[in-house]
Parts: structure tokens; sequence; C-alpha cells
């Protein structure tokens, strides 16, 4: 007889946080989520429910790019509670319907045209909104840091999964949450962690706003306005891509792979793929926090213009002015915030 383990679950939401770990090579691990966001809006919600913070009347209301939507969505519908999303022009046709079946109201912007202005007049109709609804509870995921408690648990799945006391791990850096946090609780259980970085060209999070990427499609990853929820000493090293390393690394993702992940997930495979190379004893993890499916037009139906990762290769910077496509890799080593002054000083200084 074939025995099993098997796990019912009182709602689809706590099924679809966990990840799928993947051993891509000997120590190179990627853990592909369906959407990694649900680990922190049902950790969220539950926690907000049970301080009293929230009721059953409460509309929890936020601003989104779409894969927050989702995830808050979800966690919405498992604790029957109202939602109503600010949505980013990003948000596809798909998801907003998707969304909005879960129960959620969905409200757009007038076009921006930029996504500073695009994220700035989402927050303006979000604090709009919370003068004229006494029930309405911002969730703020750029912000509250009670975002970071629900990774614990993806924490806990790399210890029992990833027998290792040292570990590169390599993800996005949207809101500053998921891969601040896991960093956070692996290194406090003990575990000696590279953390490293991704983000995209003409983000501020790490000075790059100066730097344009005519093709980069900025969905969960970086900003074009501060985040407090970014833990800047958390992160050891920082990874600037363009979109076609992102395209190049999404693609062989699921060639060779058959990881059908999204953009952000390529841009962590490249880097990840180049740092294993290169200490293939330490074993390294790479993030996939979301599928492709919201890709499907814009990058895989680009899969002709893909170009073996061999031909990219990471400039090594020491200052913002440096910065250059198709890849600027900066050592950050753990610095406080305010080394972004530093950082980017020299630029300020020529112009």
């Amino acid at each position: 007889m074939l025995w099993r383990n098997i796990l019912i679950y009182d709602h689809i939401a706590e099924a679809l946080k966990e990840p799928k770990i993947v051993k891509l090579e000997n120590n190179f691990y990627l853990a592909r989520f369906e959407s990694m966001k649900i680990y922190s809006t049902l950790y969220a919600v539950k926690s907000l429910l049970e301080r009293e913070i929230i009721n059953r009347h409460s509309i929890l209301i936020d601003s989104s790019s779409g894969i927050y939507a989702y995830a808050l969505a979800l966690a919405c519908h498992k604790y029957q509670l109202k939602c109503h999303i600010i949505a980013s022009k990003t948000v596809e046709p798909s998801m907003k319907t998707q969304i909005e079946l879960l129960g959620a109201y969905v409200e757009g912007v007038p076009s921006a045209g930029s996504l500073k202005l695009d994220q700035s007049y989402r927050v303006e109709k979000v604090e709009q909104l919370l003068k004229e609804n006494s029930n309405y509870y911002w969730m703020q995921q750029y912000h509250d840091d009670i975002h970071y408690g629900g990774y614990e648990a993806f924490a806990n799945i790399i210890l029992n999964d990833i027998n290792t006391e040292k570990l590169t791990i390599v993800g996005g850096i949207g809101s500053g949450c998921s891969t601040g946090a896991l960093g956070i609780f692996l290194r406090q259980k003990g575990i000696k962690i590279t953390l490293c970085g991704i983000q995209p060209f003409g983000s501020v999070t790490f000075g790059a706003q100066d730097v344009y990427d005519p093709e980069i499609i900025i969905a969960g990853i970086g900003s074009a306005i501060d985040f407090r929820n970014v833990k800047y000493e958390n992160y050891d090293s920082i990874d600037w891509l363009s979109f076609d390393c992102c395209l190049s690394g999404t693609v062989e993702l699921i060639k060779r792979y058959a990881i059908y992940a999204g953009l952000s997930s390529g841009g962590s495979y490249c880097v990840g793929k180049y740092l294993f190379q290169r200490n293939p004893s330490t074993p390294c993890l790479v993030i996939a926090p979301d599928t492709g499916h919201r890709y499907a037009g814009s990058v895989f139906a680009r899969h002709h213009e893909a170009k073996p990762l061999e031909q990219f290769k990471p400039q090594i910077i020491n200052h913002a002015n440096e910065l250059a496509l198709p890849w600027s890799r900066y050592l950050w080593d753990r610095k406080e915030k305010s080394h972004l002054c530093e950082f980017t000083s020299l630029i300020h200084i020529e112009s």
C-alpha cells in the first residue's frame, strides 16, 4: 500500500500561498509561488482582526499593480471582509476580473503618463476615500511592517527543505517585505544569509531613478516613490537588470526547467545563476513570486528575442553615476538607507 501525506485546506488561499521548492541543480534551488504575497495578506488581516483594529464591518483598501490586490482579495474572501482596490494601469483585464469575482471593488485612476504620477494619484485617491468613509482601513502594503510577519512560515519551509547553515537568496525588491522578511527570519534562526535584491532601472528605491530603460515593465518590483517597508540594511547586494536580461532569464526558466514564472523571477534567476556558478559550494535559492500568466503577451510572446544568459555580465559599480544597462551590480553590504546619499552624490554634484 502506498502512503502519502494529505493536507485539506479550509480555504484556497492557504493552499496557494505555499511555494514549490525545485532543485535546478545540486545546491541551486528555486521557490516557485502561485502568489507569494498571500503570506503577508493572510497574516496581516488575521492579526488586525485579532487585535480588533478592524472588524467584520471594515472595508480594507490599498493601491496595487495587481499582485498584492489578488492576495488581499483572497484574504478578504477567507475572512469575509469587503475589499476596495485602487488599481494601477498595469493590472491586466483578466486579473481585474478575477479580483472582482473574489468580491473586491476595483477602481482605477486617470492615465498619468508616468509610473511616479500613477502611484501618486493612487495614493491620493486612497487618502480621499479614507476621509469620506470612516469604516475604511488602509492596509499600506508599502509602509506597514505588519506585512513582514507572514513570511516566517516560508523561512521555516526553507529550514526544513534546504538543510544548510549558509544560503544565498536572490529575489526582487518591491515593497521590501518578502525578501527582506525572509532574510530577517532566517538570520534570527542562525542561518548565514547573503541576500541579493533585484531592481529595475528607473526605480528610486536604491537610487537608479535617473537611468531609463525604455522597455522595462515595472510590476511588483521597483518603485517611483519611497517605500518605508524597504529595510535597506537587510541587503548584501543589489542588481539592476534591463528588460532584455529579465526576458532572457524568464524564457530560459521555462525552456530549461519548465517553470512558467514572471519577469522578476527571470531576473532573479539570471543573477542567481551567475552567483551560483561562481560559488557552487554555497546553496543558492531564487525566489519566483508569481506565475507568468500576466506576461503572456508582453514577455512570452517575444521569446524569440531572448539571448543566451551567458551574453549578459554584470558591471560592478561603486557609485550611481556608473549605473548602465543591461546589468549593474553593487555590493550594498547591509548599509542603512542613509548610504543612498553617498551612493548617489556624484550624480548630484555633476548635475
